[in-house]
């Protein structure tokens, strides 16, 4: 408000506008670039572990169920604490909140990679928790500053979150023996993003002091957000879709190896999937965002998802690439759509980010639930076909509970 104002004095007295201009399109581009940055560091910290699960399972001694912890943990973190973050950012602004979840999110990363067994599963727990700030919080912040521009920005937001979980699945095992660190290097060498996104968020904080707080006056929810069909509706649609991603994050890798197929290689068949998931990330939001409904796009993710696990299922390795564009195609869109659908169906920043926080605090408890459980089938079978006829049984509930939340309302009206 202060550049405009200048802005407009300097109109009145006939002055060149160029210098505050030029701090506009500079304060925008931070903006930004702040937004590329967080969204780079929410899911690879988590893809970077699936291809080196086995490995950490040999140094440890670990079951497969206690493998899926590794995972689970952070999911634990985003359901228990995902609706305290509004909580926080209402006192405190949600620039600081979020430049304090990237320091949490390093000191994380340094401690899963330590060593031990103990710091691995610490370092797993803070990891989570400093993610858990980014997924309640980004929605909501890029509703409050590119309120012209959400769907487009939202695809912007999942599909550098994507790339880079792309990037970290396939390079895993490489990074590892670059460094020469074996799976510590694989889940550690992201503290370098961590680390490099800390200053490139600052200005956010700085510029007029500014933790912006969620506007009091804006009018929330309250208790009426927990008797809505729909809320509930968009809940679990977040939660199953968040389920079938986080299990084959988790296993896909060790899927793929126990099927003959070497470490290297299984870690990029994960990597074609987040690839997959790029054009839909980018694409889905914006035509969703246009849609009158978005029944249809629900339909679509049910139809790829069930093609994808099944031909897994009957071919195993055999035209892997063509199933995991399915399943990419089938989650980018799943994840665009959950993520919309906070933006879509609420009024204000202050109702976005109290339904983000329910959807992900509920969500992320199903969502939990799914690695350990994916593991201890094969534990109890040896065999991963039962495992993946779960992920089947989820995408109907998926299409279900997408269908719902697929109607043009908001929740305070239905």
């Amino acid at each position: 408000m202060q550049l405009l104002f200048q802005y407009a004095q300097q109109l009145k007295r006939g002055k060149n506008t160029k210098s505050i201009s030029w701090k506009l399109d500079a304060k925008r581009l931070l903006l930004f670039l702040g937004v590329i940055f967080v969204a780079s560091n929410l899911r690879a910290p988590l893809t970077s572990v699936g291809p080196v699960v086995d490995q950490i399972s040999k140094t440890f001694s670990l079951s497969n169920t206690a493998a899926g912890l590794i995972t689970t943990i952070p999911l634990i973190a985003f359901s228990l604490l995902s609706g305290v973050v509004p909580k926080f950012s209402k006192k405190y602004g949600m620039e600081l909140v979020l430049l304090s979840s990237l320091i949490l999110l390093s000191i994380g990363l340094t401690f899963r990679s330590l060593g031990s067994i103990v710091t691995l599963f610490l370092g797993a727990g803070l990891v989570g928790m400093a993610i858990t700030v980014g997924n309640v919080l980004m929605p909501a912040f890029i509703k409050n500053n590119f309120p012209n521009k959400v769907g487009a920005m939202m695809g912007i937001y999942s599909v550098v979150m994507n790339l880079t979980a792309a990037l970290a699945a396939g390079f895993s095992i490489s990074l590892g023996q670059i460094t020469g660190l074996g799976w510590k290097g694989s889940i550690g060498v992201w503290l370098i993003l961590a680390l490099i996104s800390i200053p490139i968020w600052m200005p956010q904080v700085k510029s007029k002091k500014k933790a912006r707080k969620l506007k009091v006056q804006e009018g929330g929810f309250g208790t009426h957000l927990y008797k809505s069909g729909l809320a509930w509706a968009i809940t679990v649609f977040m939660g199953v879709q968040s389920l079938m991603y986080y299990c084959l994050a988790a296993w896909l890798p060790k899927i793929m190896q126990t099927w003959g197929m070497s470490e290297g290689d299984s870690g990029w068949v994960l990597s074609y999937v987040h690839f997959a998931q790029l054009p839909m990330a980018l694409l889905g939001a914006i035509i969703a965002d246009k849609m009158k409904n978005q029944k249809l796009l629900v339909g679509s993710i049910g139809v790829f998802y069930s093609i994808g696990i099944i031909g897994i299922l009957v071919f195993k390795t055999e035209y892997i690439i063509l199933w995991c564009i399915l399943i990419g195609l089938a989650s980018g869109l799943a994840y665009s759509l959950s993520m919309l659908f906070l933006v879509l169906r609420t009024n204000n920043t202050t109702q976005a980010t109290e339904m983000s926080g329910m959807a992900q605090g509920f969500g992320y408890f199903i969502a939990a639930c799914g690695p350990p459980l994916f593991g201890a089938s094969f534990d109890i079978s040896q065999s991963w076909r039962f495992s993946l006829i779960l992920l089947l049984v989820m995408g109907l509930v998926l299409i279900f509970t997408g269908i719902i939340a697929g109607n043009a309302t908001k929740i305070c009206e239905s």
